[in-house]
C-alpha cells in the first residue's frame, strides 16, 4: 500500500532494478572523502565533510558511494520493524545539532539521537530541518510501515526544500536507494538552485522566486500556473488537443478529471499524450517537447537511477522513487544543504 498524500495519488507498481555503483577503482577515490569522518559521516564539529569539487566520473543519477551511508553494519537492531538512522549531508553548513528530524510528534536534533525504532504505521511522514526545529528550511519522506514491510519514497511532488536520500535495507540483503544523486548532494546548495533555474524555460521563472530562498515549489502551486495567472493555458491547451479537457493546475497536479487517469495525467506531464498509447511508458520519448512538466523533468535528471516523483502519478511507467522492501532491517535518511 502506498503512502497517503493529500495531492498524491498512487497506484502499485514495481520499480525496476537500479542501475549499478560506481566502479570498485572509482569507489575507492570517492570513500577517501570520508575518510576522516565518524560513523556518521559527521567531523570534529559534528557536520559532514564538505564534498568539494564532484569528480569527472560521477554523473547525473549515479548514487552514493557506501561511506556517504555512515556505518551501517553498526546501526542497533530494531525493536519495532526497522531501525532509522538520519546522517548529516551538509558539507559542514549544519552540525548535528543544527540538524533535526521529526516523527510521530517527537522532534530529536540527530546530535541527541541519530536512530530511530520505527514502528508499524499507516501513511506517515519524517519531516526533517536545518537550523531548528521550525525552520523553514524543511522537507520530508512518506511510507507506510506494516510489521514486515516498508513501503515508502522521497517526494518533490509539492516541491524542493533539501537534497534528500533514503537507502533502505532487508534482512534478505535487498537494498534500495532513493533520492537526490550524489553529485547534487556533493555541490553547494547554490549551484543546485541555480542548476535548476538554467533549466527551465520562461514560463517556469517564477519557481525560484515566489518562496525564495527556502522551498522551490511545484509548477501547480505558483500563481502563475492557477486560474487567471500568466500560464493558465500553459498545458490546457495540449490537453484539449489530445481530448483531455482540465486546467494548467488540473494537469500539474493530477486533479480534477484526471484525478482517475494515471496514464493521461503522466503522457501530459511527459508530454506524449500525441502518442500512440503503447509510446506513454518509453522515458526516452519523455519531456522532448514543449509544453510539459519541465520542473519534474529536472528532478529526475538528478535523482539517484533517475527516479523521482515530480507530479502526483509518476509512478506510471515505473518512473517513481517508490521502494518496497519486506522484513526491512534498517533505513538510512541523508539530510543535505
Amino acid at each position: 500500500m502506498y503512502p497517503a498524500h493529500p495531492t498524491h495519488p498512487t497506484h502499485p507498481t514495481r520499480l525496476r532494478r537500479y542501475r549499478s555503483l560506481l566502479t570498485a577503482a572509482v569507489a575507492v577515490l570517492l570513500l577517501t572523502a570520508y575518510a576522516s569522518a565518524d560513523r556518521t559521516g559527521a567531523t570534529a564539529h559534528g557536520a559532514a565533510p564538505a564534498g568539494g569539487p564532484v569528480s569527472a566520473a560521477v554523473a547525473a543519477g549515479d548514487p552514493p558511494p557506501d561511506a556517504f551511508w555512515g556505518d551501517t553494519a553498526g546501526i542497533p537492531p530494531a525493536q519495532n520493524v526497522l531501525t532509522v538512522q538520519i546522517v548529516n549531508r551538509t558539507n559542514g553548513q549544519y552540525p548535528d545539532d543544527e540538524v533535526f528530524w521529526s516523527f510521530n510528534g517527537r522532534t530529536r536534533s540527530i546530535a541527541e539521537q541519530p536512530y530511530l525504532d520505527m514502528p508499524a504505521n499507516s501513511a506517515g511522514r519524517m519531516y526533517f530541518h536545518l537550523g531548528s526545529p521550525d525552520s523553514r528550511y524543511s522537507d520530508f519522506i512518506e511510507f507506510t510501515v506494516g510489521p514486515d514491510v516498508f513501503n515508502g519514497n522521497t517526494t518533490r511532488v509539492d516541491g524542493f526544500a533539501l537534497k534528500l536520500a533514503m537507502r533502505v535495507h532487508g534482512h534478505d540483503g535487498t537494498d534500495r536507494q532513493v533520492g537526490e544523486d550524489y553529485a547534487t548532494f556533493q555541490e553547494s546548495r547554490e549551484a543546485t538552485w541555480q542548476k535548476f533555474a538554467d533549466a527551465m524555460p520562461p514560463e517556469f521563472a517564477s519557481l525560484t522566486e515566489v518562496e525564495a530562498p527556502y522551498r522551490i515549489p511545484s509548477p501547480g502551486r505558483v500563481p502563475d500556473f492557477q486560474p487567471g495567472g500568466q500560464h493558465a493555458g500553459y498545458m490546457s491547451g495540449y490537453a484539449a488537443s489530445v481530448g483531455m479537457n482540465a486546467s494548467t493546475q488540473e494537469v500539474f497536479g493530477c486533479s480534477g478529471p484526471l484525478a482517475g487517469d494515471p496514464a493521461g495525467c503522466a503522457a501530459l506531464n511527459r508530454h506524449v499524450a500525441e502518442l500512440p498509447r503503447d509510446q506513454w511508458g518509453d522515458p526516452g520519448r519523455f519531456y522532448q517537447r514543449a509544453p510539459a512538466n519541465y520542473y519534474a523533468r529536472f528532478w529526475h535528471e538528478h535523482a539517484i537511477g533517475n527516479l523521482a516523483y515530480g507530479f502526483p502519478y509518476d509512478d506510471y511507467a515505473e518512473r517513481s522513487s517508490f521502494v518496497s522492501v519486506r522484513d526491512p532491517q534498517w533505513m538510512v535518511v541523508a539530510v543535505g544543504w
